[in-house]
């Protein structure tokens, strides 16, 4: 009787195990952020970074990465604080696209996304999404146009953007379909606009991009991670075309 107790307690603690290394398990697989379920990728998503290196990026104008300004490290595409390695872009152009990744940044610090970046122009001139610290860094009090959340010195973002504060995690996302932009954070819409527009154009007109006659006339082109001396952390970088 005492082994067959023994027996069964044995049981019970092995059952119990098991049901913790379970849960365990599934806890450690949804805190994963470079990973896609099943019905993500049955919409059509795709990672652009698989959280343990930077295959399917490389430096502008360059077929590797740069030798520095850039690190993958837990799980996290970091932009190194004070390296100036350069612009980084994905391998791929896209057009039409639904894009979304996670970022935080250093106090004071400044990055962005460009999208429909060429590089038949010098400096990677393109649309971006700016990110920034609103609070410390100096060309964001220029003006809202340069607020996390703006197309860059073009339009800014609502006033009412549910930003987190620096050192915590944001999400981004801009959705590019036909001549229709959107940008989100945080899972509000904050600007939005059409390509070729008059307004748009009246307020290119009035911007740092006024001389560059193929601004925003582009509507294929690279995704563009800016290569500013400040530390920012990416994660969960992913994009589906439309």
């Amino acid at each position: 009787m005492a082994h067959s107790t023994q027996f069964g307690s044995a049981l019970r603690f092995a059952d119990i195990f098991g049901v913790v290394l379970l849960l365990l398990t599934l806890t450690a697989r949804t805190a994963e952020p470079n990973q896609l379920t099943d019905a993500e990728k049955q919409a059509g998503w795709k990672l652009l970074f698989d959280g343990q290196t930077t295959k399917g990026w490389r430096g502008y104008k360059l077929t590797a990465m740069p030798a520095k300004g850039w690190r993958v490290e837990d799980g996290i595409l970091k932009k190194i604080g004070g390296e100036r390695g350069g612009d980084i872009i994905t391998e791929e152009k896209f057009n039409d696209f639904d894009l979304t990744w996670e970022w935080r940044i250093s106090p004071a610090g400044n990055n962005g996304l460009k999208y429909l970046v060429t590089e038949d122009r010098p400096s990677a001139p393109g649309h971006e999404y700016q990110m920034i610290d609103d609070t410390k860094n100096p060309d964001a009090k220029v003006g809202p146009h340069r607020a996390t959340g703006s197309f860059y010195d073009v339009l800014p973002p609502s006033d009412e953007k549910p930003l987190k504060p620096v050192g915590e995690w944001n999400q981004s996302r801009v959705l590019l379909q036909g001549n229709h932009v959107e940008h989100w954070l945080n899972g509000a819409k904050i600007v939005e606009y059409d390509l070729g527009s008059d307004e748009l154009n009246r307020l290119i007109g009035q911007s740092k991009f006024k001389d560059m006659p193929r601004f925003a006339k582009e509507k294929s082109g690279y995704l563009d991670l800016q290569h500013h001396g400040d530390e920012v952390w990416y994660r969960k970088i992913r994009v589906r075309r439309l």
